[in-house]
C-alpha cells in the first residue's frame, strides 16, 4: 500500500476498525492505495458508553479526511469491538453518517473486519487473542459461526485480560500457600505498582474505573514467565491455548470445515510467543500464521466489496 496525493481522486473506501486496544481508521481506492489515516483511543461502546465511543469514532473519521471532500467516499466498512452488526448495525450507521451522510455503510463486528484482512476475503477461520478472545469462521456457502467473545466477565478465556487474571489469581494461591511458589508474585505485583498481595483487594474492587486494561496488560508478564520456566506461568499459557483451540474447533464443527484457511489476530498472537506457539501446535499449524492485511484495511475491503 502507498500514499497517494488527494488530486483526481477515484472513488474511495473508508475503513473503520475499533479493537479492544485502540481504533484506527483508513482510507484507500480500490487498489489499496492509502489516501488518509487515523488513530484514536478504544471506542468499545459496552466500555465508554455509546456517546463517548460515537464522539472518539467520528473525531477519527474527520482526522483521516482531512481535505479530502466526504462525497470522495463511496463506502464505510465499520467493526468495533462490543458492537457488532448483529445487534448495534443500526447505531453503527447512525456514528457514521453524521459525518458521512451519503456513504454507504457495512456495518461489520472487529473479528469479521480482522478475518477478511487477514485472509484478503470473507472465508477460512479466524482465532483472536488481545483483550478478549474468540474464534470466528465462515465457510464456503457463506455460513459464519462465532466462539467466545462473551466478555471478561463471562468468559474470554485465553485472552489478555484472563491470562492477567490468572497470572494474579496464581500469585494469591502462592501467598495462602495454596499452590506452588512462582515468579510471577516477583513480577505481577510491582507492575500494578502494588507492594503486597493484599494491596490487590482495595486496588480492584474499590476502583472507580475499570481495571480491564491494567489485567489485560500483564499477560505479556505471564509469557516472559513462561519462556523462563515458570510452571505456574507454563500452566496457564497451556490452558489459555487449549481454550483457544476448543473454540477453533467448536466453530470448525458448528460449519462443517474440515482444513480451513486459519487466520490468527490479536496482539497475543500476532507473533511467535509461548501462547501462539502452543495454540499452532494444537491446530496443527507449522507456524504463526501472518495476515495479509491490518483488520483496518478489511474493513476498507467490506466497504469496498459493499458498492
Amino acid at each position: 500500500m502507498s500514499m497517494r496525493n488527494p488530486a483526481a481522486m477515484p472513488s474511495l473506501y473508508m475503513g473503520i476498525d475499533g479493537g479492544g486496544s485502540g481504533l484506527r481508521v483508513a482510507i484507500a481506492d480500490a487498489e489499496l492505495t492509502l489516501y488518509g489515516q487515523a488513530e484514536g483511543p478504544p471506542a468499545n461502546p459496552s466500555a465508554v458508553g455509546r456517546e463517548r465511543a460515537a464522539a472518539i469514532v467520528q473525531a477519527a473519521m474527520r482526522a483521516a479526511l482531512g481535505d479530502l471532500p466526504p462525497r470522495a467516499v463511496a463506502a464505510v466498512g465499520i467493526g468495533l469491538a462490543g458492537a457488532a452488526a448483529s445487534h448495534s448495525g443500526d447505531w453503527l450507521r447512525e456514528v457514521v453518517g453524521v459525518v458521512l451522510p451519503e456513504a454507504r455503510v457495512a456495518p461489520s463486528a472487529d473479528y469479521e473486519i480482522a478475518l477478511v484482512g487477514a485472509l484478503g476475503r470473507q472465508r477460512g477461520l479466524l482465532v483472536l487473542a488481545g483483550t478478549g478472545a474468540l474464534a470466528y469462521g465462515v465457510n464456503d456457502l457463506g455460513e459464519s459461526a462465532l466462539a467466545g467473545g462473551w466478555g471478561y466477565l463471562l468468559g474470554d478465556e485465553g485472552s489478555g485480560y484472563w491470562l492477567g487474571l490468572e497470572g494474579l489469581r496464581a500469585v494469591l494461591r502462592a501467598e495462602d500457600g495454596r499452590g506452588p511458589e512462582t515468579m510471577l508474585s516477583a513480577g505481577l505485583l510491582p507492575a500494578l505498582g502494588l507492594d503486597a498481595a493484599r494491596d490487590l483487594i482495595p486496588w480492584l474492587y474499590r476502583a472507580t474505573a475499570s481495571r480491564t486494561a491494567q489485567v489485560a496488560s500483564l499477560a505479556p508478564r505471564v509469557l516472559d514467565a513462561a519462556r523462563q520456566g515458570d510452571a505456574c506461568a507454563a500452566a496457564i499459557i497451556s490452558a489459555g491455548a487449549g481454550e483457544l483451540a476448543q473454540a477453533a474447533q467448536a466453530v470448525m464443527r458448528r460449519l462443517a470445515m474440515s482444513a480451513p484457511q486459519i487466520a490468527f489476530a490479536g496482539g497475543l498472537l500476532r507473533a511467535p510467543n509461548p501462547l501462539s506457539d502452543a495454540l499452532c501446535q494444537l491446530l496443527a499449524l507449522d507456524r504463526t500464521p501472518q495476515p495479509l492485511y491490518p483488520p483496518v484495511i478489511g474493513a476498507v475491503l467490506l466497504a469496498r466489496e459493499s458498492s
